[in-house]
């Protein structure tokens, strides 16, 4: 999926340096069109932090390949395969920015995505803020469905389910500090927002465009939704709620992943 750049500079008061979250692991497949949607933005003022997690292919050599002519791009490498959220979590320590975004190695973002919400953060005086995004598959084609972002989100909302994109949040880490995620396969980036939104003491607000591009991989966990009901269970676990309560809670979401979350999704033609 590719972008033309627009040639018109990005027209705030003010620019914060945004700081991008990315883990890496064997992704050379996709890393290259990562980063180059990055570089597409047309808000200029951000850094890359790519978390190598002792990748084996080519991906390590594409990003620095990059980084010699791009030096917003801040690589670092894990010697042993640690997993994404310890990836994130060092990447948010190395963090220069007031703002912090993520996105994954094999997904991608519209050129005027960080424009749009940093500027719109900073008019309405958010926190946190997300966008609607889409399904593609492993060739950028679109696999015809849209995850809406609804346009408020409490924090009672956000902990019956995760309805912020990973791909398409943005916190101020200048406001409501660097927040870490628990060291969980899976889910560990729900923990992340819900304590964004908790920080910020008002909702998330949610941006109704397209501006993030989910890649559906072959056999990924996030594929599997027997499998995250595990995951589920232990990310409640991570909030401190024992197993009474974690198991209360994962029946309230399935609840709402049934007889709510379908409203926030559209099948296209």
């Amino acid at each position: 999926m590719h972008y033309e750049e627009k040639k018109k500079p990005i027209r705030t008061i003010e620019t914060p340096m945004v700081s991008i979250i990315t883990p890496l692991y064997n992704a050379s497949q996709f890393i290259l069109q990562n980063c180059k949607s990055i570089q597409s933005q047309t808000y200029k003022n951000w850094e890359h932090i790519i978390v190598d997690d002792a990748s084996t292919d080519k991906s390590v050599s594409i990003v620095e390949n990059l980084a010699k002519t791009e030096p917003r791009i801040r690589l670092f490498k894990v010697k042993k395969n640690k997993g994404a959220a310890y990836c994130r979590n060092l990447a948010t320590e190395k963090a220069k920015g007031g703002f912090i975004a993520f996105l994954d190695s094999d997904d991608l973002w519209h050129p005027e995505k960080l424009e749009k919400q940093i500027t719109l953060m900073l008019k309405e005086n958010q926190d946190v803020s997300f966008t609607n995004y889409l399904h593609i598959d492993e060739d950028g084609n679109s696999l015809g469905k849209r995850i809406l972002a609804m346009p408020k989100l409490s924090y009672k909302k956000q902990l019956l389910n995760n309805y912020i994109g990973n791909l398409t949040g943005i916190y101020n880490a200048g406001k409501l500090g660097k927040i870490t995620a628990p060291n969980i396969r899976k889910r560990q980036d729900w923990a992340v927002w819900l304590e964004a939104i908790k920080r910020s003491g008002k909702p998330a607000i949610g941006i109704n465009e397209d501006l993030a591009f989910y890649c559906v991989r072959k056999g990924s966990i996030s594929a599997n939704k027997l499998k995250l009901v595990k995951y589920n269970y232990l990310f409640y676990r991570s909030l401190g709620f024992n197993i009474i309560e974690s198991g209360w809670y994962l029946l309230r979401f399935f609840c709402e992943y049934f007889l709510v979350r379908p409203k926030y999704i559209q099948l296209l033609k």
